[in-house]
């Protein structure tokens, strides 16, 4: 008999991969150019020379065997201690090589957190707005992830909701900043209140309460944005990081979790990852690419087209009426829609070949998510678009 979990997932596909699909559908249509697709995160940068550099020498210089034979089970030495490096150097922490495991993405680290501070049947709790495939990273893990209600005024932490949901029960809670869908980062007043509750929290109950910290969008920040780093607040954290947005290396598929040195257990969490990856088949990114990041993990593509390509969107959208708040960071911006039906608001779109994604699977229905990780001069012209869209369908 096969798996029926799994079977039964075949039916719940992913919205913005099937926006993406019809966007790219459209465009052989029109010409990818006339489709105006705020669908998917995918980075619109080029990778740093330094990346490609390096692969060349690597390729052209090491061995094949150095280059493509199995890494250590907890990864390769040389890519933890420049992590390690990375870390402490820009943000005054004191992480180890033996605190640092590497992972295929944000969502390899985030499967392999979950499972090192959770067992099944425990509960975890995220914030809405949520990237919504965080259901089957820990649902996988058998552990029951309970969702609080957004503050959609200013979509940082509902803390009242908050509060009355950490029962007994919950054994970690999930955090993303900046935040996919909303661009909005948790500052210095938010991270503070949350360590003070968990602080409260694990006391009265007489178990730690763990902070997973996805932070993919870490390096992708806008002026002015208070955006610190989450380990600094909570000693009991485990980051999780990818390459895919800050390096614009997303089909590498490389990431980390770093363990807080001062987290419970942190002596074990690492070589618990080693055996999570066991379990699940992991087993080590690609040996190639851990090198290769190890030479640039303090670099950065040229991000700032997003902090340009926001404002431009934001600057329509509220001249147009929309309700939005402004991102702090990522490449994307969550407004209101129209119309209190967000996915009829993002049909009618289609007509014009703008292709957005209803908020409702992020958690916030009413609202609609824009991936601006696109070339300025296509936005420009998308804003001439919804510009239209907006008079025929919503003037009075």
């Amino acid at each position: 008999m096969i798996n029926r979990q799994y079977k039964e997932m075949l039916g719940a596909k992913s919205v913005i991969r099937e926006l993406s699909e019809y966007a790219t559908a459209r465009g052989k249509e029109i010409g990818y150019e006339n489709v105006f697709d705020f669908s998917l995160g995918n980075p619109s940068v080029e990778v740093p020379k330094e990346f490609t550099e390096e692969m060349i020498r690597l390729l052209q210089n090491e061995d094949t065997m150095t280059l493509h034979g199995y890494t250590p089970s907890l990864g390769n030495p040389l890519y933890k201690e420049k992590i390690a490096e990375s870390l402490n150097k820009r943000f005054g922490m004191n992480y180890g090589p033996e605190h640092i495991f590497p992972t295929t993405g944000a969502a390899g680290a985030i499967a392999h957190a979950v499972r090192a501070v959770t067992e099944p049947g425990d509960e975890m709790i995220t914030f809405a707005p949520f990237f919504p495939e965080y259901f089957p990273y820990i649902k996988g893990a058998g552990v029951e992830l309970k969702v609080v209600p957004a503050d959609t005024d200013t979509f940082q932490i509902n803390f009242d909701k908050f509060e009355e949901m950490l029962g007994d029960k919950v054994m970690a809670v999930l955090i993303n900043t900046p935040n996919n869908p909303s661009g909005v980062a948790y500052g210095t007043a938010t991270l503070t209140r949350l360590a003070d509750i968990l602080k409260k929290k694990s006391a009265q109950y007489g178990h730690t309460i763990f902070l997973i910290s996805d932070e993919p969008y870490r390096e992708i920040v806008f002026e002015g944005a208070d955006t610190p780093y989450v380990s600094k607040f909570y000693d009991n954290t485990l980051s999780c990081y990818s390459f895919s947005k800050s390096l614009s290396l997303p089909g590498e598929r490389i990431g980390y979790v770093a363990v807080n040195p001062a987290c419970e257990g942190a002596e074990y969490i690492v070589p618990m990852c080693g055996q999570i990856s066991r379990g699940t088949g992991h087993n080590c990114p690609p040996s190639i690419i851990q090198q290769a990041v190890a030479k640039v993990c303090s670099l950065t593509a040229d991000l700032s087209v997003y902090e340009t390509n926001m404002n431009i969107i934001y600057k329509t959208l509220k001249e147009l009426g929309f309700t939005v708040v402004k991102p702090d960071g990522t490449f994307y911006i969550m407004p209101k829609a129209l119309e209190e039906d967000s996915i009829s608001f993002c049909k009618k779109a289609k007509d014009y070949d703008l292709i957005f994604v209803p908020a409702d699977g992020f958690g916030a229905p009413g609202f609609f998510r824009m991936a601006y990780c696109i070339d300025t001069e296509k936005v420009e012209r998308a804003m001439v678009r919804l510009r239209e869209f907006v008079k025929d369908n919503y003037s009075a």
